[in-house]
């Protein structure tokens, strides 16, 4: 029987099975394993397709009684538990699953399904994709752009080897997969202003080198399995519901609660540099339109969105309509800066617009008043306005 570290090789299944049935019937002697246990043993087992123009065989269309059942890796991180809200509203409470391994919080444990899940642990996700009965899986888990440089043998295995995790179970069980990426996947090669979706990636951090790897792993398994795999660019991602967790463009999230809180904020990134940026509503509702989106819309598995692109110093000029009296220093941390200087300064979403019709609702006036709505106002806004 063939194997490779305990594993059938990846051979499509009706030939492994073929072949191990026809070594038991010829060599009963020879120590293999019984049929069901080698067939269990399987790492993967994705659907197999005859050609590329069946690729797209998992994507069907959802009707109001036949809602998607959803799991959210990473469900406590910044974009998770929005999701899930969003995501219940649509398709109804119990049809979404939040997932982490981290303790929640009691209004997010209340608020609807939630399950501990560790990405690294095969077994235990693919038995509560087996037992929930998942037809949706967003992967949210993943180690940043600051911190995965800080801990690179974390980032490389929750980044890396937890994406093969889920990539074998959502190809064994036939799930529409969804895994964000980042400007981060964009290196200082790739063009800058504007950046398209399909150019020289090279990034230089560890969080941009996996998110690569997932975007190609994820189109690789598209064609080669059928995996119906999507995938988003994410710009810096600002919202008001959590706080800043160790990335790069987090700087645009902690200005607001150093306004309100005690009117100084410290930058450490330059002045003068430019990032894409968005708002969490417009990104979530985004991520759930590259979702729904009708299988022969999509021209490419993986998209650039945007919204808007500002530097920090055209950020501050605009919180400073609502707090004049805001104080901003900037102490450049050069890690970060080296990062931001490798990174796109204006993403090309032309193909989202035009495949599925992406649309922005934000801009940066709409969002420093949203965030400081959010936030809660303080003496100083009531004293500026």
């Amino acid at each position: 029987m063939m194997q490779i570290a305990g594993k059938i090789t990846t051979m499509p299944v009706v030939r492994v099975l073929s072949k191990v049935a026809k070594q038991a019937l010829l060599a009963p002697a020879c120590g293999c394993q019984p049929l069901a246990v080698a067939v269990r043993n399987i790492s993967f087992s994705p659907r197999q397709v005859t050609s590329g123009s069946d690729a797209s065989f998992h994507s069907v269309s959802f009707s109001e009684t036949d809602h998607p059942k959803v799991l959210i890796t990473g469900g406590l991180g910044q974009l998770g538990v929005g999701l899930a809200k969003l995501l219940r509203k649509r398709f109804g409470k119990n049809n979404v699953i939040l997932s982490d391994i981290r303790k929640p919080p009691s209004n997010v444990f209340h608020s609807g399904p939630f399950i501990y899940s560790d990405i690294l642990d095969y077994k235990n996700l693919r038995e509560i994709v087996v037992n929930n009965r998942i037809t949706w899986l967003v992967h949210y888990s993943a180690l940043l752009s600051a911190v995965g440089e800080a801990n690179v043998p974390l980032a490389r295995a929750v980044n890396i080897t937890g994406l093969h995790n889920i990539l074998d179970i959502a190809a064994e069980h036939g799930l529409r997969l969804f895994v964000p990426s980042t400007i981060g996947a964009f290196g200082p090669t790739s063009p800058r202003n504007p950046t398209p979706d399909l150019c020289v990636q090279r990034p230089r951090t560890i969080y941009g080198v996996s998110k690569v790897h997932a975007e190609l792993m994820g189109e690789y398994y598209h064609h080669r399995y059928g995996l119906d795999f999507r995938c988003l660019r994410y710009p810096g991602i600002i919202s008001a519901d959590s706080q800043p967790g160790g990335g790069t463009t987090d700087y645009a999230v902690q200005i607001f609660h150093d306004a309100v809180k005690s009117g100084k904020f410290e930058c450490n990134l330059k002045p003068d540099t430019q990032l894409p940026m968005m708002y969490i509503d417009d990104c979530l509702r985004a991520t759930l339109e590259v979702m729904e989106a009708p299988t022969e819309t999509l021209s490419m598995r993986t998209y650039n969105i945007n919204a808007m692109s500002f530097t920090p110093e055209e950020l501050a000029a605009e919180v400073q309509k609502q707090l004049p009296e805001l104080q901003v220093t900037y102490n450049i941390d050069h890690m970060r800066q080296a990062i931001a200087d490798s990174w796109p300064m204006n993403f090309d979403d032309t193909n989202a617009r035009n495949d599925w019709g992406w649309k922005h609702d934000y801009d940066l006036p709409e969002l420093v008043q949203t965030m400081f709505n959010f936030i809660g106002s303080d003496s100083r806004i009531a004293q500026a306005s």
